[in-house]
């Protein structure tokens, strides 16, 4: 009956992580700029990614395996939004304007002349 059980939940995570992912690529195929890209790619690839990782944590009988899945998940959560913000201010400094539709542009005028040249 817990395999049983295992097997379900594990097949729900994935499905549902699999939902983020498809989310994700449907985001960075659909979105105007690099900035909404970036943001979809970051936010739903990791719940995606995550969830995936943690429905092989559930499903495996080795537990080393499912510790570095979750080492995985931790991994995941930890560097995404740094590597994200990094590389949107890299883009924003190598030109990439803002969709025109945009609200607003908050860093027009907060980049110094050191990080506009580089």
């Amino acid at each position: 009956m817990i395999d049983f059980a295992q097997n379900i939940l594990a097949g729900v995570l994935i499905l549902i992580g699999s939902a983020f992912t498809l989310v994700a690529a449907i985001g960075i195929l659909r979105l105007p700029d690099v900035y909404s890209r970036a943001h979809a790619a970051s936010k739903a690839g990791v719940v995606g990614s995550g969830l995936m990782l943690i429905a092989l944590a559930v499903f495996t009988d080795d537990l080393a395996t499912a510790m570095r899945a979750l080492a995985g998940v931790a991994f995941f959560i930890l560097t995404a939004p740094v590597s994200t913000h990094l590389l949107a201010k890299a883009s924003y400094a190598a030109g990439f304007r803002l969709w025109p539709g945009s609200v607003r542009d908050e860093m027009a005028n907060g980049l110094s002349e050191n990080e506009q040249s580089d």
